[in-house]
C-alpha cells in the first residue's frame, strides 16, 4: 500500500446479538493519498474464522437477557469469561490468519444491554473485559466502541454505517441510485447510500433473533438452511400483530435489541392464538416479518441494489422472501464486492479499531443520530507502551477493498 499512513495489520473480534460465538477476522489497513484532498482507506482482508463460544457460557449469556434479571456477580463473571474467551481468539487469529503478526486488536465485545427509552438510547453494555486480550496477545487493544456515540447523543449503531458509506459511496455516485447495506444479525439494519445525500442508517428490526429463539424452543439452535420456515405458512393474524409494532414506524436515527424483541415479546404475541400455532408456521410468520420490514424499509429510501451480509444470508427460505419482497430491487451479498459476508462485521470491527487508533473519528452523525463525528473507544496498553500513529490524518472519503 502506497500510503503516508503505512499498512497496519488489525484484528477484528466481534460476537453478535445472536451470541452463538465470536467472529475474527484479520486485514491489513492503509490509508493511500493520506495527504490529499480525497484519502483512501485500502482494506486488505487476509482471513477469518468463526469460534463457537463454549456451550455453557452461550447459555448463561442467553439466560440474562430480558426479561431475565442479572446479578452484579454474574455480569462480573460474564464480563470475565467473555474476555478470556475473545482473548483466545484473538490468539487464534494472530497464529492462524495473521502469521504471527498484529499491531492491534479491535473487539466489539458482546452486546449484553442497549438502554433505550423513548427512541433514545441512554446507555449501552458490551462484555468482554479487554485486559484479557492485551494480556494473553501482549498488543494493544480498542474496544467499548459504542459509549462515546451514545454520549454525544447518538445510538451507538449501527456502527456499520462507518464501513458502509466509506465504502458504497463512490459505486451509489456511479450507478446514480441509492444503494442499501443491509446486516442479517440479530437485529437486522441498513445502511442507504444516496448519492450527493448524508447516509442513513437504523436498525430495521429482528434479524435473525426471533427466528433463532423459536427454533431453539423447538429443540434446534437454529433453523439450519430455513428448512422449518420452507415447511410452514405464515399466520396471517399473527404477522398483523408483530407488523403493528410501532418500532417500525419510528423515524430514523433509531436501534433496537433484544431487550425489545425477547422470548417475553414473542409470547405476549403468539400467546393470542388461542389454538396455538406449530413450530413451522411460526417460523414462517417470523421470516415474513423479517423479510417484509427490511423490504419497507429499503423501499422507503429507494434503494436499488441491497447488498446484504450476515448470519442471515445462509437462510435460503429468509433471502427468497427478501428477493420476492424487494423485487424489482436487486439483492446480492457483499461476497460479491469482496467483503465475506458472514465475517463483514468483524472487518467493521477492525476498520474502526484502525481509525480510532489513527486519531480519524470514526463515527457517522448522520446515521447515529450524534452531534458530531467522535473518535471511538477505549484503548488498553499491550505489552509495550502506547505508541499510535502520529498525528490526526484528515477524515477519509472512501474504502477500498483490495
Amino acid at each position: 500500500m502506497r500510503d503516508a499512513v503505512a499498512a497496519q495489520r488489525v484484528i477484528g473480534l466481534i460476537s453478535g446479538t445472536s451470541m452463538d460465538g465470536i467472529d475474527v477476522a484479520v486485514a491489513d489497513l492503509g490509508i493511500a493519498g493520506a495527504t490529499t484532498d480525497a484519502p483512501t482507506i485500502e482494506l486488505a482482508p487476509l482471513g477469518d474464522i468463526e469460534l463457537a463460544y463454549p456451550e455453557r457460557l452461550r447459555e448463561r449469556l442467553l439466560a440474562v437477557l430480558p426479561p431475565a434479571g442479572c446479578t452484579a456477580a454474574e455480569l462480573c463473571e460474564l464480563d470475565t469469561l467473555v474476555g478470556q474467551a475473545f482473548a483466545g481468539a484473538a490468539e487464534r487469529g494472530i497464529a492462524e490468519l495473521a502469521a504471527g503478526k498484529a499491531d492491534l486488536i479491535a473487539s466489539l465485545g458482546q452486546t449484553i444491554y442497549h438502554w433505550v427509552d423513548a427512541g433514545r438510547c441512554l446507555g449501552t453494555l458490551q462484555l468482554g473485559q479487554p485486559a484479557w486480550i492485551a494480556e494473553a496477545t501482549g498488543r494493544p487493544v480498542v474496544s467499548d466502541l459504542r459509549a462515546r456515540d451514545v454520549a454525544a447523543g447518538g445510538q451507538g449503531a449501527p456502527l456499520a454505517s462507518t464501513l458502509d458509506t466509506l465504502w458504497l459511496t463512490e459505486l451509489a455516485h456511479r450507478d446514480g441510485t441509492p444503494l442499501a447495506a443491509l446486516n442479517l444479525g440479530g437485529i437486522a439494519n441498513i445502511t442507504v447510500v444516496a448519492p450527493g445525500s448524508p447516509a442513513l442508517a437504523y436498525d430495521t428490526g429482528p434479524g435473525n433473533a426471533l427466528l433463532d429463539l423459536a427454533a431453539r424452543r423447538a429443540g434446534r439452535p437454529w433453523d439450519a438452511e430455513g428448512e422449518l420456515a420452507a415447511a410452514g405458512t405464515p399466520d396471517r393474524g399473527l404477522l398483523d400483530r408483530l407488523l403493528a409494532d410501532p418500532y417500525y414506524q419510528q423515524s430514523p436515527p433509531k436501534s433496537t435489541g433484544k431487550e425489545r424483541f425477547h422470548s417475553g415479546y414473542l409470547d405476549n404475541a403468539t400467546g393470542l392464538n388461542a389454538e396455538g400455532i406449530g413450530t413451522e408456521d411460526l417460523l414462517a410468520t417470523l421470516v415474513e416479518l423479517t423479510a417484509i420490514t427490511v423490504a419497507d424499509a429499503c423501499r422507503a429510501h429507494g434503494a436499488a441494489r441491497v447488498i446484504a451480509s450476515g448470519g442471515g444470508v445462509r437462510n435460503p427460505t429468509l433471502m427468497r422472501s427478501l428477493a420476492a419482497r424487494l423485487a424489482p430491487a436487486e439483492i446480492t451479498t457483499s461476497d460479491q464486492f469482496g467483503l465475506p459476508a458472514h465475517a463483514k462485521e468483524a472487518h467493521l470491527t477492525a476498520l474502526l479499531g484502525f481509525l480510532t487508533w489513527n486519531g480519524i473519528a470514526a463515527s457517522t452523525p448522520s446515521a447515529t443520530g450524534a452531534s458530531g463525528a467522535r473518535l471511538l473507544g477505549s484503548v488498553t496498553p499491550g505489552l509495550l507502551p502506547l505508541r499510535p500513529s502520529g498525528p490526526p490524518s484528515r477524515s477519509v472519503k472512501r474504502l477500498r477493498v483490495i
